[in-house]
């Protein structure tokens, strides 16, 4: 146990903070040993801080039962109790964007799960499989705070995984014109069924900020960096709409794509099938064995059959047929909590500590 990194949690009593803890326990190169969270919550055990809501399918683990719950703002001490973080705070924009940025100048690592970062242009903000080059933005970022050690990396919205991926494969042919519906799970909102009983049965067709995050946030990571900034893509031109659906878990997307070049449903399905990259290359604890997979059923993917594919880690595609407006279309699930929130942030951190970025202090 000595021999792992120490982590630490900034938001641990949320749900996405709970996800943290879940996906953490056991983990063969982090230990849970710091929970930090609002002053409420702070000076409690961590079984008592969370107290009835506690929204994960799987029991709380033992381990962290009894820890301590810090006051996530009291950054000198937190950060003196561990290697690195990784966030979840429910606050302003602004003041996640300083929090964040006052751990790192403790020369402590910030793994974030917030959007308040990803336009900071020396912040990179990563999929694993598709943009660890990225991560060397880091070395311009810690110039600019004056650290040795600690910067601010974060993971994209939760929105995007369902295609942004499947974008990725299929870059070689050109995408250049894409429309995507997004049907979000009611967890994208921290809510289980038991917080939001309204949403049974329910649809509400806006998610605040969501549409604008869907159709930047993939262009910044198909971006380069220059000049010490990542400069975003210019290309696909994407337009989305995103609705919130009564589903607990997985964002489904149903997806237009137009392309200069024009592949055969042969050569997409071979692209998506054989598409992986540095987490797999690296195999990283979390990695997903197959990122994508290709369902060729007609009523797939499904939420409640496909959700949790390689533990949430990968993504499902299926329906991919040629369009009378569009060339293809596809639809595509991706687990919101696990790989589009705390999974895709933990496997930032596994290849943040692979390229020598995360380390003992």
């Amino acid at each position: 146990m000595s021999q792992k990194l120490k982590a630490g949690i900034l938001g641990g009593t949320g749900m996405v903070g709970q996800r943290f803890i879940a996906l953490l326990e056991n983990h063969p190169w982090f230990e849970v040993t710091t929970i930090a969270a609002s002053p409420r919550s702070a000076g409690k055990r961590y079984e008592e801080a969370v107290g009835g809501r506690w929204k994960m399918d799987t029991p709380m683990p033992e381990a962290v039962k009894g820890l301590v719950v810090m006051n996530v703002n009291e950054v000198e001490a937190v950060a003196s109790q561990v290697d690195f973080v990784f966030s979840a705070v429910d606050m302003s924009k602004e003041e996640i964007k300083a929090i964040e940025e006052a751990y790192a100048k403790t020369e402590t690592p910030v793994v974030s799960n917030n959007s308040a970062h990803r336009w900071t242009p020396d912040v990179p903000m990563v999929v694993p499989e598709i943009n660890p080059g990225h991560m060397k933005v880091i070395d311009f970022q810690k110039r600019r705070l004056g650290t040795e050690r600690g910067f601010v990396a974060v993971k994209p919205n939760c929105s995007i995984q369902s295609y942004a991926p499947v974008l990725t494969a299929w870059k070689e042919f050109e995408p250049y014109e894409v429309v995507a519906t997004t049907y979000q799970a009611i967890s994208g909102a921290g809510k289980t069924f038991q917080d939001w009983p309204e949403m049974e049965g329910n649809i509400i067709p806006y998610i605040g900020g969501e549409e604008e995050k869907s159709e930047k946030e993939p262009l910044r990571i198909w971006g380069e960096i220059k000049d010490g900034v990542i400069v975003p893509a210019q290309s696909p031109a994407i337009t989305c709409q995103c609705i919130r659906v009564p589903v607990l878990n997985g964002h489904t997307a149903a997806v237009f794509v137009k392309f200069k070049q024009k592949p055969t449903k042969e050569q997409l399905i071979e692209k998506l099938r054989n598409f992986s990259g540095a987490p797999q290359e690296l195999k990283l604890p979390s990695a997903p064995a197959h990122f994508i997979q290709y369902l060729e059923e007609d009523n797939r993917p499904q939420v409640t059959e496909d959700v949790n594919y390689e533990n949430g880690m990968g993504i499902s595609v299926g329906r991919l047929r040629e369009d009378t407006v569009y060339d293809w279309k596809f639809v595509g699930l991706s687990h919101n909590t696990v790989r589009g929130a705390a999974g895709g942030a933990v496997l930032c951190a596994e290849l943040l500590k692979a390229q020598g970025y995360i380390s003992a202090k």
